[in-house]
C-alpha cells in the first residue's frame, strides 16, 4: 500500500499538478495539507474522476487538510482533540479496512508553523504538539497500524536542512520544537524516511525565494510517523522531488511510504 503526504499549498491553484501526480504516482492513500478552501470549494469532481474518495476538513483561505483514498474509509474524524476552542482546520483521521488485516488508521496533520516565535504562535505550536502526543498515546493503545502523516513544520536533525545556522532561531528548529518531536518518537513511532535511509540532503520543502530550489537549499519537514504495527510493514520510502520542478509547483513535494499488507 502506497501512502503519501503532500502540502499542496492551495488545491485549487495546483489541481492540474495534483491530478497529473495522482495519475503518475498512483498512491492508495494521500494526505493533503494547506488545501486553503472550505469543504464545499474543494475540487472533488476532478479527483473522484480518477477513482479517489475525498474527505476534507477545510477552512477559508488558509490551513485545511484532506484525505484521498482508493477505498472509502469506515470512519472519519475531523479536528485534533484537546482544545474545543481551536478553530484552525489542521487534522483529519480516517480508518480503513484492510482485507485480512483489520484496521489501518491514517491521520493527516498540518502542524502550526510557530513563527514569529515571540508571538502567541509559538506557544500554540507547542500546545498543538502536546495535544498530538496525548492523542497518539490513546491511539497506540489500540495496537493498530497507524500513520501520522503530514507537514510537521519540524526539522528533526541538523542534517535535515541545508544550513543549520540559518534555522537555529526558527520555530521549525528550536530545541523545544525538536524535543516535542522526540517525545512523539519516544512513544514508539518510527520516522519512515529515516528508517530506510541515512542519506543527507534529503528535503521535502524548498522556499520560493532566493533560488532555494535550483541551489537545493531545502529542509525536510514532511514526515510519515509509523506506529510499531505500521513500521513492521514498511518496505520502502520515497521523496518525489521531481514534482517541485513542475510549473506552478507547491513549495513542498510528496513523501511516500510503502506498507506491505500481503501477509
Amino acid at each position: 500500500m502506497k501512502i503519501a503526504t503532500w502540502n499542496i499549498n492551495g488545491v485549487k491553484a495546483r489541481i492540474e499538478n495534483l491530478c497529473q501526480w495522482l495519475k503518475d504516482s498512483n498512491p492508495d492513500i494521500v494526505c493533503l495539507q494547506e488545501i486553503k478552501t472550505v469543504d464545499e470549494g474543494f475540487p472533488r469532481l476532478e479527483i473522484e474522476a480518477l477513482g479517489y474518495h475525498v474527505e476534507t476538513h477545510g477552512q477559508k483561505g488558509f490551513n485545511g487538510v484532506a484525505i484521498l483514498s482508493k477505498t472509502k474509509p469506515d470512519e472519519v474524524t475531523r479536528g485534533l482533540p484537546g482544545d474545543d476552542g481551536d478553530e484552525q482546520a489542521r487534522f483529519i483521521e480516517a480508518v480503513f479496512s484492510v482485507e485480512g488485516h483489520g484496521a489501518l488508521r491514517v491521520c493527516c496533520l498540518y502542524l502550526p508553523n510557530g513563527n514569529p516565535v515571540d508571538t502567541e504562535k509559538y506557544p500554540y505550536k507547542l500546545a498543538w504538539m502536546e495535544r498530538l502526543r496525548k492523542f497518539a498515546v490513546g491511539r497506540l493503545a489500540l495496537e493498530e497500524p497507524l500513520v501520522l502523516a503530514g507537514d510537521y513544520n519540524v526539522i528533526p536533525e541538523p542534517y535535515d536542512c541545508f544550513d543549520p545556522k540559518v534555522w537555529e532561531s526558527d520555530a521549525l528548529f528550536l530545541p523545544q520544537t525538536r524535543q516535542a518531536f522526540r517525545q512523539l518518537e519516544h512513544l514508539g513511532f518510527t520516522d519512515a524516511v529515516r528508517a530506510t535511509t541515512d542519506a543527507v540532503k534529503l528535503y521535502s520543502f524548498w522556499d520560493y525565494q532566493a533560488g532555494a530550489w535550483p541551489k537545493n537549499n531545502g529542509i525536510r519537514i514532511d514526515h510519515l510517523m509509523l506506529s510499531p504495527e505500521a513500521a513492521d510493514r514498511l518496505t520502502a520510502t520515497a521523496i518525489e522531488k521531481h514534482v517541485r520542478a513542475w510549473e506552478k509547483p507547491s513549495d513542498h513535494v510528496p513523501v511516500i511510504a510503502h506498507l506491505d499488507f500481503s501477509n
